[in-house]
């Protein structure tokens, strides 16, 4: 199984407009974070976490050719934005795309698209099937995912577990219950905002204290914002498993 990061960053991303940080103002590629999102192969099938606004430049980028499904933690627009640049996979692949999510998200996704859901549809327009998500793991082309329930301030949201790979974006508290789900991981991914702490999403002692309680193999930190400061000072700083996860950055489990 492979993860591929197709995007790092906050919904501004990095660099943040107008901004003169020098993190914004960094020329190492790990500083530069495009909207958050990653795909997941295995099997020979591609699953796609969140469709954010980046999508078609991180599809292109990344030379990714199909998509087979999408899994969707919530419906933020630097989550869902670019749902629209599906239309060239449903023309390569002849057929919709199944797409994930809590009902409460796939009914945003029917309001925001309806022009994908007409009877009548514009020719071109994407084609989605929607599958709604509770509690149980779900299957995606024989795949087993397991949908990890936490909290984006008050908002339920989700994340993912596949085999011993588990994705958190967005979380600002996990409870007991879903963190049971994420003990004997290889690989965590996980959100860390910054280093002062925020009302929506883990800052970075929080990410750590989580890593630490659940004791993953490795574990990438992703959803990261400018205030983190530069990858070259904080990446060293971590513990020996834990990294900063970068745009395009591949990882194999």
């Amino acid at each position: 199984m492979k993860i591929t990061f197709l995007g790092t960053g906050t919904s501004q991303g990095i660099p943040v407009i107008g901004c003169d940080c020098d993190v914004c103002q960094s020329n190492d590629p790990h500083d530069f974070r495009l909207r958050t999102s990653a795909l997941i192969s295995l099997q020979g099938k591609n699953l796609l976490i969140d469709a954010g606004p980046d999508l078609r430049q991180q599809l292109l980028q990344n030379k990714i050719k199909h998509v087979d499904a999408i899994l969707m933690t919530h419906e933020h627009k630097d989550h869902m934005g670019g749902l629209d640049d599906i239309r060239p996979i449903n023309f390569r692949s002849e057929r919709e795309m199944n797409i994930y999510g809590m009902r409460r998200v796939l009914n945003v996704i029917e309001k925001d698209y309806d022009y994908a859901f007409k009877t009548f549809k514009y020719p071109g327009v994407p084609t989605f099937q929607l599958h709604a998500v509770h509690d149980d793991p779900f299957l995606v082309d024989g795949i087993e995912v397991e949908p990890i329930h936490v909290k984006h301030l008050s908002l339920p949201i989700l994340g993912f577990r596949i085999d011993k790979l588990a994705y958190i974006t967005d979380a600002s508290f996990i409870a007991p219950k879903e963190k049971a789900k994420l003990h004997d991981l290889d690989l965590l991914v996980i959100n860390a905002l910054r280093h002062e702490e925020h009302y929506s999403h883990f800052c970075l002692s929080q990410a750590l204290g989580i890593i630490n309680e659940l004791q993953p193999k490795q574990a990438y930190l992703t959803h990261i914002s400018h205030d983190m400061g530069l990858y070259e000072e904080i990446n060293p700083t971590l513990p020996d498993h834990v990294f900063l996860a970068y745009d395009g950055l591949q990882i194999e489990i």
